[in-house]
């Protein structure tokens, strides 16, 4: 009776939860759809001087804004990891215009009838593969797959496939037996139509581009999808063979990278918002369709959810690890003032972790400490998200162990039990209790940190919702209920411990 009881106050306590969410969510929609937008003043080029720009961090439209905003003329750059997030700003009226590829600005305006593209081209470029510098072998035979692919008309043909009204965007089918190994690819599926995601996989003209190089050179090819900002540096360090993603050879680009011959020109263009025309509204049912429904795209958060589990569960449990055995050399020294190098090195350990940001520490981990080892990306996030745990879970575990009256140490000393037995036995069951809700407020925050594991091109629940908008070019729906699915769980796992502290007391008594 007492435990339906329990569950029927958990289950009314989540749907309130739930319900002022989405109440919030609602009000502040409201809010944001009773402001009034301001009227477009870009139209052309040179109206950009003075202007709030959005770019997407990184490419080429962040370089030529950039030289806009240094010359005094008062432009100001807002840069933003993607594409779809400037636009959504442009739309709410936080920017004046977008500056991005052409191909990606049509794809953009014609899911939002609002939004509109100026006639003057802001520059043209041309788009080739970005490669190590020290992978010239790897660069020659690119090269002449593409000149072999150009000639014949297969990139042109590939590309025709994208664009154009009669564009059927059928992804070209691989035909080698890749017996000569497989090629890892480094992408950013936000950039319609050279690669976004359908059917939960990433295709697009650089795709198949890739698809028929690999062809050509008898070879497979692996997709890594990750931060525009992110390719160069994962070609690199060698965590991808080479970048393609509509990437404009610059001279400050050359300094660190090779590139390939052109396969394709394109240019910068500028989108601002339409006065002649009014966002249109669709149903609920249509958003949720749209969001959720179509492609399935329901999946991209059911593999985000296991992937961010997995995550934080064994992270956690890797924290716990090294969290206690760091806690002991801490304790002990505390107690005893033994083991001074240990607790020095376990000193530099907490103070590194502890001052220093999580993301930085998982991009650290994946391009520095295994630049050139190809590992498993959910094995490197476990271990940056398990080492960062631990800095603090030692602290927790510490605290509990000196919160110990040390009068109990001292008379399970003299009962003849060693230091191991007295730890065993007396201290830490004690201490195990103190700590816990501290414990369990660590998971909560490392499940949350490992939103930022998208930065490493893993498929955490924050990215499945990311994936859904670069879609949808919907931010309110996918962004709700990715925010109620970690709240769902926090919730559940604070009730678990809640039981869990209950059992704890009712067996002291």
């Amino acid at each position: 009776m007492m435990n339906t009881k329990k569950l029927s106050t958990f289950k009314r306590l989540f749907m309130l939860s739930v319900v002022l969410v989405l109440s919030l969510a609602s009000t502040l929609t409201l809010t944001a759809c009773g402001s009034k937008i301001p009227e477009n003043t870009v139209f052309s080029v040179d109206d950009l001087a003075g202007k709030s720009v959005g770019v997407q961090l990184g490419t080429t439209g962040d370089i030529y804004v950039s030289d806009m905003e240094s010359d005094g003329s008062g432009t100001k750059v807002e840069r933003y990891n993607k594409g779809n997030d400037a636009i959504q700003a442009l739309k709410q009226g936080k920017i004046d215009a977008v500056v991005i590829d052409a191909q990606p600005a049509k794809a953009f305006v014609a899911a939002n009838n609002e939004l509109m593209i100026l006639d003057e081209e802001f520059v043209t470029e041309e788009y080739a593969i970005c490669i190590a510098k020290n992978n010239s072998s790897l660069t020659e035979k690119v090269n002449e797959a593409l000149n072999v692919l150009i000639a014949n008309g297969t990139v042109n043909t590939i590309i025709n496939n994208y664009i154009g009204e009669n564009a059927s965007k059928e992804a070209y089918v691989p035909t080698s037996s890749g017996s000569n190994g497989a090629l890892t690819i480094a992408v950013n599926a936000y950039f319609e139509p050279y690669e976004y995601y359908s059917n939960g996989k990433v295709c697009g003209i650089d795709v198949d581009i890739s698809n028929a190089i690999a062809d050509y050179l008898n070879m497979k090819i692996d997709v890594e999808d990750m931060e525009f900002d992110s390719i160069i540096t994962a070609v690199s360090s060698g965590k991808a063979d080479f970048g393609i993603s509509g990437i404009t050879v610059t001279e400050e680009r050359l300094k660190n990278i090779d590139f390939s011959i052109p396969y394709t020109t394109s240019s910068q263009v500028v989108i601002v918002r339409n006065n002649d025309v009014k966002a249109s509204g669709s149903s609920f049912a249509d958003k949720f369709k749209s969001d959720f429904i179509d492609d399935a795209r329901y999946q991209y958060l059911l593999t985000g959810l296991r992937n961010t589990l997995i995550i934080a569960i064994c992270a956690a449990l890797i924290g716990i690890v090294i969290g206690f055995l760091i806690a002991i050399v801490r304790s002990n020294h505390d107690k005893t003032g033994k083991m001074k190098v240990l607790n020095f090195l376990c000193n530099i350990y907490l103070t590194v972790i502890r001052g220093t940001p999580t993301m930085v520490q998982l991009l650290i981990i994946y391009y520095v400490i295994f630049s050139s080892v190809h590992i498993n990306k959910i094995v490197v996030a476990l271990l940056a998200f398990g080492i960062n745990s631990g800095a603090y879970v030692a602290e927790i575990f510490r605290s509990g162990i000196m919160s110990i009256d040390n009068g109990q140490f001292e008379a399970a000393r003299s009962l003849g039990l060693n230091y191991r037995q007295t730890m065993i036995q007396v201290i830490l069951p004690q201490a195990f209790k103190n700590i816990l809700p501290a414990l369990a407020n660590e998971f909560i925050v490392l499940l949350k940190e490992t939103s930022v594991a998208g930065y490493v091109a893993l498929q955490d629940l924050t990215k499945g919702g990311d994936i859904i908008r670069s879609r949808t070019y919907s931010a309110f729906m996918p962004l709700i209920t990715v925010a109620v699915i970690y709240l769902v769980m926090v919730m559940f796992f604070t009730y678990l411990v809640g039981r869990l502290e209950r059992r704890l007391r009712n067996d002291e008594r």
